[in-house]
């Protein structure tokens, strides 16, 4: 073979050297692409949907509102300006209004600072604490000791609910306000319940 010929036959293997390389990498552009997916789709498991560990204080906040609400309704029913309550009961009405409204105000806040709703999720069963309206209107035409009795017996259970409200979510929020609300109703409840159960010692 002559010299041409052998430099021609080493251009041509050249040649189909650089196809068959190129045939089998893949795409730059497509490379590109797919990297870019990899990454979209790792970052997308790894995120955490803003505000997601939010989820059980927006509940306890949307379910204590009225929870707060139907106790300061019983603490009204007490401090009726035609009084047949108790003094002792109507000093825990005023104990349980004063406390109870800011609270109310502070969780409406909060979630409207969250953007969540205002209405509870679902309704609450009467393991909440929460009285049914036969038992509030029992209530409203009851007077004397048979109202201070009955009041006493309702606010106790729903002072009960409310504490395992409060105990469930300080064990899963990481909020330092929902925490200090939740311990405060904690303390100032079960307080609440020591006097009422003496109250109701004969």
């Amino acid at each position: 073979m002559s010299i041409l010929s052998r430099r021609i036959a080493i251009v041509v293997a050249a040649l189909l050297a650089a196809v068959i390389l190129t045939a089998c990498s893949p795409d730059s552009d497509d490379a590109m692409t797919s990297d870019s997916q990899a990454q979209e789709t790792t970052s997308t498991s790894g995120e955490t949907a803003p505000d997601s560990g939010r989820e059980d204080d927006v509940i306890f906040a949307q379910m204590m509102i009225p929870h707060h609400e139907q106790a300061v309704e019983m603490a009204d029913m007490a401090l009726d300006p035609d009084p047949s309550s108790s003094v002792e009961v109507r000093e825990l009405a005023v104990d349980i209004k004063a406390a109870q409204d800011p609270e109310i105000e502070t969780m409406r806040a909060w979630l409207e600072a969250w953007g969540a709703s205002q209405e509870a999720p679902s309704a609450m069963d009467h393991d909440s604490g929460m009285m049914s309206q036969g038992d509030m209107g029992t209530l409203a035409s009851a007077e004397g000791a048979e109202f201070d009795q009955m009041w006493l017996t309702m606010m106790i259970e729903h002072h009960e609910g409310a504490i395992i409200m409060a105990q469930d979510v300080l064990a899963t929020t990481d909020n330092a306000e929902v925490a200090t609300m939740a311990e405060d109703i904690v303390a100032a409840q079960e307080a609440e319940i020591a006097t009422m159960q003496a109250l109701l010692e004969p």
